[in-house]
């Protein structure tokens, strides 16, 4: 039996790896115009920081994590998302004593769920995510979404759409949980198992349950607008201004709720509308966490973030039939006739990639035919022809792909002549 990629997770090969590269640089690119410095934190922590961070109620952390005990019998687990992560090296580094306030991170690298695979979902999955951490001013809420709005569109996404809402502070939490208890318990033996569970506990993740969406009671929820104190309306309120100062506009949605217990006021995804994306339209999620610094140890900062699957950012650019402008082709490529000419290329080639082109030969010992065969193959701009009787003559020959035109410059000044025609 031959061994295959485990279930739920991909090999990104040569071809399709070059649109990820561009999505990461893009990405980068925009947090230096933000001023989002990287952070890199482990594949795996502990796996208390994720039942704290995340929330034990959450479907990540009852059904979606990988852990295990090490030999010390320390319970890890592989991350399955940034921000916890992320918020415990802030804590970890005192980040919080910086002069640079707020403190504005982001990281890129795979994270781990155990769920159902489908199309966009698996189960190792790349994630990019930023996170503004020591300020409650709700603009930097807008910079947030706006940063990632920007990403997209200026990738080529047209289709997509911003939903947000306000899950308000922890006294606006209390009236509205109050209120969903009081909703549902009477019938919620007509839940699913998951919902129970969370009826005291967490009863705002009955709004999210997938199971249960349909149920009557679901429709008449009170809703968390209707109990947002004034701080709470005001803060909101603000968020909705500058968003729409910045020139995105955005759909309210009293029932989004976001899948983790950290999130406060803001909450917000990005879906796309493409046709034939799938049924989970969602391409990026996050809002504001005001009160996971302290739940993790830390003092009681103020933060928020998104996070993005790369997944799902390509397959929506698949969706929209956007093909990015990733580079295609080499600079150069070495053709050679005889033993001796070959062996010359060795050191030609080496001159060519240590000037800083993109450049190859052949290591098959192909005819000069195939050789041109694999500069196609490899859409050379030029093909350098060195021959037997051309290394005598101290001569190799320049051949411009596109165009046909040849010339004939001395071996000697190849590199300073190539640069020449280049230009």
């Amino acid at each position: 039996m031959s061994i295959r990629v485990p279930r739920g997770t991909q090999d990104i090969l040569p071809g399709q790896v070059e649109k990820w590269q561009m999505i990461e640089a893009k990405a980068r690119e925009f947090c230096e115009r933000y001023q989002y410095r990287e952070v890199r934190t482990p594949i795996f922590e502990q796996t208390d920081l994720f039942l704290r961070g995340v929330g034990d109620t959450t479907d990540i952390v009852q059904k979606e994590m990988y852990s295990f005990e090490d030999r010390g019998g320390r319970s890890l687990t592989l991350r399955p998302e940034g921000t916890a992560a992320v918020v415990r090296s802030y804590i970890e580094n005192k980040m919080f004593g910086d002069a640079n306030q707020p403190v504005k991170l982001y990281y890129m690298g795979p994270m781990f769920r155990y769920e159902r695979p489908q199309a966009g979902r698996y189960r190792q999955f790349v994630q990019f995510g930023v996170e503004a951490i020591g300020s409650a001013d709700p603009a930097i809420d807008a910079e947030v979404i706006s940063l990632a709005m920007s990403l997209y569109k200026e990738l080529g996404l047209k289709q997509i759409k911003l939903v947000i809402n306000s899950l308000g502070d922890k006294a606006s939490r209390k009236a509205h949980r109050d209120a969903l208890v009081s909703h549902f318990k009477p019938r919620i033996g007509e839940f699913c198992g998951d919902c129970q569970g969370r009826l005291e506990k967490n009863p705002m993740r009955i709004l999210d349950c997938k199971v249960d969406r349909n149920h009557e009671l679901m429709k008449t929820a009170p809703s968390i607008i209707d109990y947002l104190n004034d701080h709470s309306s005001h803060y909101y309120a603000k968020v909705k201004r500058y968003l729409t100062d910045l020139g995105i506009p955005f759909e309210e949605d009293p029932n989004l709720v976001r899948g983790l217990d950290y999130y406060t006021h803001t909450a917000f995804e990005i879906m796309s509308g493409a046709e034939g994306f799938g049924a989970i339209t969602t391409l990026c999620g996050g809002g504001r966490y005001n009160g996971l610094v302290e739940e993790i140890g830390g003092p009681e900062i103020p933060g928020i973030g998104f996070a993005l699957s790369l997944e799902r950012f390509v397959a929506a650019l698949e969706a929209e039939n956007v093909e990015l402008p990733v580079k295609k082709g080499i600079d150069c490529y070495l053709v050679s006739l005889g033993e001796e000419a070959k062996d010359h290329t060795v050191s030609l080639l080496h001159e060519l990639r240590s000037a800083g082109y993109s450049a190859e030969r052949d290591y098959l010992d192909r005819k000069i035919k195939a050789q041109f065969k694999a500069a196609d193959r490899s859409n050379a701009k030029y093909v350098a022809v060195l021959g037997e009787d051309e290394l005598k003559a101290n001569k190799i020959t320049l051949k411009t792909m596109e165009t046909g035109d040849q010339v004939e410059i001395e071996l000697d000044s190849f590199l300073e002549k190539f640069k020449e025609n280049y230009k």
